[in-house]
């Protein structure tokens, strides 16, 4: 469902402000770059499924 390089629309916004998230890397865990600030953490898939409001790739925006 996810795939390196998409960019995940948060429900909440990252305390930067911004509500983009990068995937970096996926597998157990997915590693996410925020798009605002620049941190990157990992969170395991259920916890992305629970914050993604819409998945943008390569521009298009997708649910």
């Amino acid at each position: 469902m996810y795939g390196e390089g998409d960019v995940i629309v948060a429900k909440k916004k990252h305390p930067c402000g911004s509500f983009r998230w990068k995937i970096l890397k996926t597998g157990a865990e997915i590693r996410m770059k925020c798009e605002g600030c620049g941190r990157v953490a990992l969170f395991s898939p259920d916890e992305v499924s629970r914050m993604c409001k819409t998945v943008e790739r390569n521009g298009e925006e997708r649910i």
